[in-house]
C-alpha cells in the first residue's frame, strides 16, 4: 500500500502524533494509500515555514516575473509530462470518468501556463490629483497579500487546487495548502512536481486531515494572511467568521441551487442535451450543476419525456473503461444523496427515473447512483431548496418570462444559472434579472481560465479564474509622491 507524508518547509514529514488517514477507490472499496494526519502543531509549523519564507528569506516573494512565470511553465510541463498519471489518480481516488479527469488535467495545465503570461501584463495605475497640496503624483501597484491559506474540495482534486495555487504563486505568495481528505493523491503528486521544479523552501506547504481541525487552525491563526476556501456554505461561514480574529483577507466559493431555465422556443434536443450535462457531468458532484430545471409548461411533457430517456441511457461502470458515469466520491456521500432522494418521495415529487444504488457486476462493491430525475416539484421541497452534490434533478414549470425570472431566483444561492431560448433577446433579458454570478446562454457548464468563477448571495465572495483570481491574492498600494519637498505652509495665515 501507498504510504504518504504531509509537506512541510521543503521536507515530507509525517504527522506530528503519528496518526494516518486512509484513500478509498470509491469505484470498489479497496484502500489505495496511508496518508500521514495533520494535527495542529503541523499547521502551525507550516505557518511558520510560509511566513519566514515571505517575510525572511523572501526567495519568491522578490523574484523578478520572469523567473517566476518560467517557473510556473515549468511546473505547467511538468503536469503535462505526467497527465495520465494525474488523470489516473483523480480517477482512482475520486470516482470521475477517465476522460473528464483528463480534460482536468488539461485544464490544470493551461491555468498554469495563463498565470504565468499574465504576471507580464500591466498591474497598477497612474492617477491625475489635485494640485493643492503642491505638485503630486499618485500611483498603485500590486503587492502580494502573504501567508495564504487554501482549503478545496474533493470534486475536482487536482484543479481546483491548481486555481488558487497558481495565481497565489504567480502574485508572489507563500502558501499553505490544504486539499479535502477523501481525495489527496493528485495534490500530492503536485507537489512532488513542486518539489522536483526547485520551488524555494517554505513557499508551498502541504498539510491534511480533518478540516475541522485544519481549516480552523488556519481560519484563526493570526499569522496567515489570507484564506480562501470551496465548498459547503455552512464551513464557509465558520471560516469567515474565524478570519475575522485579524481581520485577514477572505476567497470563498460556495454552494449552489443552480436554475437552468427551459423556455417553449429553445431547441429541445439542444436544451435536453445541455441539461444533461449541467446535472449529470461529474456525478452531480458539481457546486454550478443545474439541480434546478424550470421548463415552460407548453412543452414539459416532451421535454421530460426525453430528459428521462437520455438519463435512462447513460452508461455507469468502472471510471477507467469510460462510462457516462462514475462512482460517488464516498459511501458516506453516496448514502447522503440516497437520503434526499427519499425526501423527495415523501414529500410527493414524482421519481421519473433513477433513485436508487446502482449495482451492478463490477461495480457492486462501490458507490454508484444511477442519474435520478424528479417531476412535478414545488418550490417547498427540501430536494428543490437545498443542494444535494450528485446526479439528481428537480423539474418544475412556469407559465411567464416573470414567473421563470421569480423561481430562478427564489433561492439563498447564487452561484449559476442558465437560459435556453431562441430568442436572442429574451435570453438576454433574462439572463440578466437571475441573481448569481456564472451563467449561460443555450448552453450549461463550460468554464475558462480567462474568465472569472464565482457567486452572488450566499455562494460566496470574491473570483478565482481570470485576471480577477490574480488580483484576488494582490494587495493594492497607493503611492503618492511630491516633487517639491519642503515646508507646505499649510498652517500659515
Amino acid at each position: 500500500m501507498i504510504k504518504k507524508k504531509l509537506f512541510i518547509d521543503g521536507a515530507w514529514v509525517d504527522g506530528c502524533g503519528g496518526k494516518t488517514f486512509t484513500s478509498i477507490n470509491p469505484s470498489n472499496g479497496e484502500v489505495i494509500a496511508e496518508v500521514a494526519e495533520a494535527g495542529i502543531a503541523d499547521v502551525r509549523a507550516a505557518v511558520a515555514a510560509a511566513k519566514r519564507s515571505f517575510y525572511e528569506t523572501r526567495e519568491w516573494r522578490d523574484m523578478d516575473s520572469q523567473a517566476r512565470g518560467d517557473m510556473l511553465l515549468k511546473i505547467a510541463d511538468k503536469i503535462e509530462e505526467h497527465a495520465d498519471e494525474f488523470a489516473r489518480l483523480d480517477v482512482i481516488d475520486m470516482g470521475k470518468p477517465l476522460r473528464e479527469a483528463a480534460c482536468d488535467v488539461d485544464d490544470a495545465v493551461h491555468c498554469f501556463r495563463y498565470y504565468a503570461s499574465l504576471i507580464k501584463t500591466p498591474h497598477g495605475g497612474y492617477y491625475e490629483v489635485n494640485t493643492g497640496f503642491g505638485e503630486m503624483y499618485s500611483y498603485t501597484v500590486h503587492e502580494p497579500v502573504g501567508v495564504c491559506a487554501e482549503i478545496t474540495p474533493w470534486n475536482y482534486p487536482l484543479l481546483m487546487g491548481v486555481w488558487k495555487l497558481a495565481p497565489s504563486l504567480a502574485a508572489g505568495n507563500s502558501v499553505v495548502f490544504k486539499p479535502a481528505t477523501v481525495c489527496v493523491l493528485s495534490c500530492i503528486r503536485l507537489f512532488e512536481i513542486f518539489e522536483e521544479c526547485g520551488m524555494p523552501k517554505g513557499s508551498v506547504n502541504l498539510v491534511m486531515g480533518p478540516g475541522g481541525v485544519i481549516g480552523d487552525e488556519l481560519a484563526a491563526n493570526p499569522d496567515v494572511d489570507m484564506i480562501t476556501f470551496t465548498g459547503s456554505t455552512e464551513v464557509g461561514q465558520s471560516i469567515m467568521r474565524q478570519a475575522a480574529t485579524n481581520v485577514k483577507k477572505i476567497g470563498l466559493e460556495l454552494g449552489g441551487k443552480s436554475p437552468n431555465v427551459i423556455f417553449a422556443d429553445a431547441d429541445l434536443e439542444g436544451a435536453v442535451e445541455w441539461a444533461m450535462v449541467g446535472i449529470f457531468l461529474n456525478q452531480g458532484e458539481i457546486c454550478s450543476a443545474g439541480s434546478r430545471i424550470l421548463v415552460e409548461e407548453s412543452i414539459h411533457d416532451a421535454f421530460v419525456k426525453r430528459l428521462v430517456e437520455r438519463a435512462n441511457a447513460i452508461t455507469i461502470g468502472n471510471p477507467l473503461d469510460n462510462p457516462d458515469m462514475g462512482a460517488m466520491v464516498s459511501e458516506s456521500h453516496m448514502n447522503k444523496v440516497l437520503a434526499y432522494i427519499e425526501k423527495g418521495k415523501a414529500e410527493g415529487a414524482t421519481l421519473a427515473c433513477g433513485g436508487e444504488r446502482y449495482t451492478e457486476g463490477e461495480c457492486a462493491k462501490g458507490y454508484f447512483l444511477r442519474p435520478t430525475v424528479f417531476d412535478n416539484c414545488t418550490s417547498d421541497m427540501t430536494i428543490v431548496k437545498e443542494e444535494i452534490f450528485g446526479p439528481v434533478v428537480t423539474v418544475q414549470t412556469f407559465k411567464t418570462e416573470k414567473e421563470a425570472i421569480d423561481m430562478a431566483n427564489d433561492t439563498p444561492y447564487g452561484l449559476a444559472g442558465g437560459v435556453s431560448t431562441s430568442d436572442g433577446a429574451r435570453a438576454l433579458r433574462v439572463i440578466k434579472e437571475i441573481r448569481a454570478g456564472i451563467t449561460w446562454i443555450n448552453c450549461y457548464n463550460p468554464a475558462f481560465n480567462e474568465a472569472p468563477w464565482g457567486g452572488y448571495k450566499m455562494s460566496g465572495i470574491g473570483r478565482e479564474l481570470g485576471v480577477h483570481g490574480l488580483e484576488e491574492y494582490q494587495e493594492i498600494k497607493q503611492i503618492n509622491i511630491n516633487l517639491h519637498p519642503g515646508v507646505l505652509g499649510w498652517y500659515e495665515h
